[in-house]
Formats: structure tokens, C-alpha cells, sequence
């Protein structure tokens, strides 16, 4: 995926509200950039870290700037949680995502199960249709280790038991943890912030739920899937 006008580089004075930040850029101006994450951004939010924001298409936009980017440490982290469907359906498209080719036809955001839309919806017509879960992964407290979730998801859930009932239709269930970094190694489900959610994967994986991780090369022009991640042994209670 690249980014469609170039992207400008400045520094993060704070986030706040959760879908506003304040950035000072590069030319001396202080900007309110749209955050469109709404986890908590634990280790990604840091003050006085280089962040990139990219110009908004429409001029009559009420804020002019969207948070792309952030530095940690020598690795840039993508923070827009509307750019991982399109990256998926990319990798699915391209073959990086070999655990997901052989499928005809690729649908976005269809309806299913109890009032809830699939990310991605792969058919074929000799085999059964495979509903794809896509969630956008930020977090990482221990070297090469990607969490999911940074703050307590009734919604992630809800998406799991939606696997789950599919799985039990005979259907394929994946869930697709995709980290915007090419610094991680594996993945693993943050109990210690949600034991809610990190029990509900354990319990779709018995169910037949099939987990995938993926690592992006990011850089200011574009981002990119490039490799798998290791799932982590997942235990709870």
C-alpha cells in the first residue's frame, strides 16, 4: 500500500480524546492530526517521538492531517487502523499470505453472523467459503514480541465467538493479527490486559479457529506485508 501524497514529518506533542493529536511539524506549525486508533497505544504514543501525518484529499476536511507513523526505537510503527483490511486483501492478492491463496474472489466488509460484518470474505466455488478477521497489532513491551489487545476489546470478542460459530458451520475461521512493524518475531494474546479476550482465542483455536500473524515493512512511502510471525504458545485460565 502507498501512501497516495507524500507524507510530512513532525513531532508528537500529546494524543488525547483518543482520535486527536497534537503534532509539531517540521516547518514550525502545530497541528491537531486525526488519530483513527482507539486502543489505549500503549508504547506507541510516546511525547517527543518522530511521527509522519499525511495531508487530508479534501480541503474542507475539518482536520487537515491524519497520524500515519511513529518512531520507536529504529523501527516506524503504522498507527491508522484503516490501512490493515487493505494491506490484508493486498497480501492475499500478491501470495504473501500463503496460508490464504486459492480462493477466486476476495469480498470486504460483508455481512454475516449476528449483525456484525467479516473483514474479508475468500470463495471458491469447490470449497467452503473462509471468513478472515483482520486485527491491527502496535504493541510490543518485550523484544520481538507482538501483543494484541492494548486495551480491553469487548468488541474483538464479540469477532471471536463470530469465528467460532462459523468454524462449527463447517466453514473456514481465520483470524489475522497483522503488525504495522518489522520488528517482531511472534505473537502472542495480552492476558494481562485483557484475560477476556486471551481466553476467548484459546477457545476459538479448540473450536477450530485458525490464528496467522504477519509482519509490514514500513516506511514513509509505503507499507507493505512481507513476512509470517510465530504464534506464541497461548495459555490461560
Amino acid at each position: 500500500m502507498k501512501f497516495p501524497a507524500p507524507l510530512i514529518r513532525g513531532t508528537l506533542i500529546k494524543r488525547y480524546k483518543r482520535f486527536l493529536a497534537d503534532v509539531l511539524l517540521e516547518d514550525g506549525r502545530e497541528v491537531v492530526a486525526h488519530c483513527t486508533n482507539s486502543g489505549s497505544m500503549l508504547t506507541v504514543c510516546e511525547p517527543g517521538s518522530e511521527v509522519w501525518v499525511s495531508p487530508a484529499a479534501n480541503p474542507d476536511r475539518k482536520l487537515q492531517f491524519s497520524w500515519e507513523l511513529i518512531r520507536v526505537g529504529r523501527s516506524l510503527v503504522g498507527i491508522n487502523t484503516m490501512h490493515p483490511n487493505k494491506l490484508a486483501a493486498e497480501a492475499i492478492l500478491d501470495g504473501t499470505i500463503v496460508e490464504l491463496q486459492g480462493y477466486a474472489n476476495l469480498r470486504r466488509e460483508v455481512k454475516y453472523g449476528k449483525n456484525s460484518r467479516i473483514d474479508l470474505l475468500l470463495e471458491a466455488p469447490d470449497r467452503p467459503p473462509c471468513f478472515v478477521e483482520v486485527k491491527n497489532v502496535t504493541l510490543v513491551r518485550n523484544k520481538g514480541l507482538a501483543e494484541f489487545p492494548d486495551s480491553v476489546t469487548a468488541r474483538g470478542a464479540k469477532h471471536l465467538d463470530e469465528l467460532i460459530d462459523q468454524a462449527a458451520l463447517g466453514n473456514r475461521a481465520v483470524m489475522l493479527y497483522l503488525a504495522q512493524r518489522a520488528d517482531c518475531t511472534s505473537f502472542a494474546a495480552c492476558h494481562d490486559i485483557d484475560p477476556t479476550y486471551g481466553n476467548g482465542l484459546i477457545k476459538a483455536m479448540r473450536a477450530g479457529v485458525e490464528v496467522l500473524a504477519y509482519g509490514c515493512r514500513v516506511t514513509a512511502k509505503e507499507i507493505k506485508v512481507v513476512q509470517p510471525i510465530s504464534i506464541a504458545a497461548l495459555t490461560g485460565n
